[in-house]
């Protein structure tokens, strides 16, 4: 092996040692990234979970003031019919 092919094997050698590793670091980064996601989609679902009976009650609430709002704009609509009754 001449001088000349001693120093092509030698780039080709470091070349595929530094392409090995970037391999490496994309395969934890992609690796990393799904764990990621993981978590953040795990304690988004804890977080519903644990928020949710409060979320019903105010949604019942809520529901409940809704109701009596209507129940309210009922009577108000009967009142000027009953005042006019009054007055004849």
């Amino acid at each position: 092996m001449n001088p000349n092919e001693k120093e092509i094997y030698d780039l080709v050698k470091e070349n595929n040692h530094m392409l090995k590793g970037m391999r490496r670091a994309n395969r934890w980064s992609s690796i990393l990234r799904i764990i990621y996601w993981i978590i953040i989609i795990v304690v988004a679902v804890i977080a519903y979970n644990f928020i949710q009976p409060y979320l019903d009650a105010a949604l019942k609430a809520y529901q409940n003031l809704q109701g009596n709002i209507n129940s309210v704009k009922s009577v108000t609509s009967k009142i000027p019919t009953s005042i006019t009754n009054i007055i004849k």
